[in-house]
């Protein structure tokens, strides 16, 4: 795609809650979820082609394994997918111990670990944190006191550790220790104003500028590493839930979006709701980590 601001519909899926979309390098595809549908869905831009896959149970977060399959943030904990249309092999039951709650949004690091959060199904104020699942399938919570924990990402230099607490309108930055996987330093660095959106999922382009969905707020933002808004890109759609780069020399920008909680009017203004989108915004992002185990 020429670069262009411009959205476009890659797969018009009406996703009750697309989210986690992640470019896997080994197969040219865009995987993405829809969390309470339990679906993984994988997009070939090539072909226009896609397929589904069900988990058997929500799906917050995906992240492609280096040995094949996936790794995922379930209901129950984290699990792994060898290959596409095999079973769940659960590893780690994350919060066996509170049935309210389920997995959601997740990344890698640059050494391989996967980060991911929870959050309460009734949304319930502090009852959501933060785990780090190790490449020996040893899990660490690394935060609490969270509400839906949500987007992650890293600066270029790895120094720094981006996450969102979505009801909060927070996006924090902590200092990271790529060696030990460590964070400290807690601090805001972007508090997105009301009547705007929610912030939700996010990416950091190869300029170290962050991109942050709007739930609610029908755009993704850009920001600079300072927390300066920089650029807004408007969506069709009032429930943006995340972004990351792909394509050619990931150049296209993949958007997911949700039909939930819309009224009918709603979904009659916008029939897309759901969809995953697309645009060229003129810069290129950032390979995605795999799960090195």
């Amino acid at each position: 795609m020429a670069p262009s601001e411009e959205v476009e519909i890659a797969m018009d899926a009406h996703a009750m809650l697309g989210e986690g979309p992640i470019w896997d390098d080994g197969t040219r595809c865009l995987v993405w979820v829809d969390i309470m549908e339990g679906h993984l869905h994988r997009y070939d831009p090539a072909t226009g082609s896609s397929e589904t896959m069900e988990v058997g149970q929500p799906v917050g977060a995906a992240a492609v394994r280096s040995m094949g399959g996936f790794v995922l943030a379930l209901r129950d904990g984290f699990g792994l997918v060898e290959r596409w249309g095999d079973e769940v092999r659960m590893i780690a039951d994350t919060e066996a111990d509170i049935a309210g709650n389920r997995m959601n949004d997740g990344k890698c690091d640059l050494t391989g670990r996967f980060f991911a959060g929870t959050m309460a199904f009734a949304v319930t104020p502090g009852a959501g944190a933060l785990y780090r699942l190790e490449t020996d399938y040893s899990v660490t919570k690394m935060v609490g006191d969270l509400t839906i924990s949500n987007g992650i990402g890293w600066s270029i230099d790895n120094r720094t550790m981006y996450h969102i607490d979505t009801p909060a309108h927070t996006l924090y930055a902590y200092d990271y220790d790529a060696a030990t996987g460590s964070m400290a330093n807690r601090r805001s660095l972007i508090e997105v104003e009301p009547g705007v959106g929610s912030p939700d999922g996010m990416t950091v382009d190869a300029e170290g500028f962050l991109w942050v969905a709007l739930y609610g707020g029908g755009a993704v933002r850009r920001y600079s590493p300072e927390g300066d808004l920089v650029r807004t890109i408007a969506l069709p759609a009032t429930n943006i839930t995340s972004c990351t780069f792909g394509g050619d020399g990931l150049s296209d920008l993949y958007i997911t979006s949700a039909a939930q909680e819309l009224t009918d009017d709603q979904l009659a203004r916008e029939p897309h709701a759901g969809a995953l989108w697309r645009c060229s915004p003129g810069i290129k992002g950032l390979p995605p980590n795999d799960f090195k185990a």
